[in-house]
């Protein structure tokens, strides 16, 4: 694959994380297209901002990173998109997200058919489809993308149960941790037995290719067809968890686009997912290298069962 004309787009939440020793960029398919940036792949970001001082702030630090800021647009209604953010004693982070704020209201642009179906993936989340507006492009967009990943991410309040299961019917790749495999079986009426046989009545029910199982300190899982990986998870010192899943699933797509094998997709994800947990925030600066390097040092050959 020619590397120079490959590149993901990631769709939905941009927007300011703010804690309490300061604002940081945020929004789980921003921070995934921070880190597949930095993987070395090309990532166009589609989402919206508002006309203020915030959302010019996005951008310029879109620029730094050497994201283009083409498919961002400008809302003259709605603010740039805040969330209330606090870290507990367990380094886990909570969310207030404000409602009615840019991102829930992206137009869909003709050209946007284009530029998905020309894409290598598509990553897209259920918390940018909470109100009708973003819904409505997310589901047209859909239609023209040839690789679909699901981060699953629910963020109360805005879980609907119906839209859930309208994504999953869309998706290819599904990416959840262990709570939200539990929560989609209680959607569905179905009792969780086994973390091997939801993912394979997950993946017969809703016709899905491959799904990733994020398990914290308990390492991963990778589901695909028949056939699954276990993966252990990379001992660090934890400082803080923020962003630690769009890491881990950059990580993970970056080499799937690529044609990895699933130990060298998943060992690239569980290495990146640990790197970011490491780090504070959800998007530290970093290279490649230094990146490399650390992932080099882990050992530990996965077994495919």
């Amino acid at each position: 694959m020619n590397n120079k004309n490959t590149y993901i787009v990631c769709f939905g939440e941009i927007l300011w994380d703010i804690f309490p020793d300061g604002e940081k960029a945020g929004g789980a398919p921003f921070n995934a297209a921070y880190h597949i940036k930095k993987m070395g792949i090309e990532v166009k970001m589609l989402s919206r901002i508002g006309n203020d001082e915030l959302g010019k702030k996005l951008t310029d630090r879109m620029k730094g990173w050497g994201i283009t800021t083409s498919y961002i647009q400008e809302d003259l209604e709605h603010p740039t998109s805040t969330v209330l953010a606090k870290i507990d004693e367990h380094h886990e982070a909570s969310y207030e997200i404000i409602n009615h704020v840019a991102w829930d209201y992206i137009e869909f642009l003709p050209e946007h058919e284009k530029l998905v179906s020309e894409a290598e993936a598509f990553i897209f989340g259920s918390l940018s489809a909470r109100n009708e507006k973003t819904r409505e492009t997310l589901l047209k967009l859909l239609k023209s993308a040839k690789l679909k990943v699901f981060d699953v991410n629910f963020r109360p309040p805005f879980i609907d149960v119906d839209l859930i299961r309208q994504l999953l019917h869309h998706a290819d790749i599904v990416k959840m941790n262990k709570s939200e495999m539990r929560q989609i079986m209680e959607f569905l009426g179905k009792e969780y037995k086994s973390e091997e046989e939801t993912a394979a009545f997950i993946q017969k029910h809703f016709d899905i290719r491959e799904i990733i199982l994020t398990k914290g300190s308990k390492g991963a899982r990778y589901f695909t067809g028949d056939t699954h990986y276990d993966f252990a998870a990379v001992p660090i010192e934890i400082a803080d968890t923020v962003g630690s899943g769009d890491a881990f699933l950059s990580g993970f797509i970056s080499k799937r686009i690529l044609g990895g094998s699933p130990e060298e997709m998943m060992n690239n994800a569980v290495s990146l997912g640990a790197w970011i947990t490491s780090k504070y925030g959800a998007c530290p600066g970093y290279d490649l290298q230094e990146f490399e390097a650390f992932k080099n040092k882990q050992t530990g050959i996965p077994g495919k069962q």
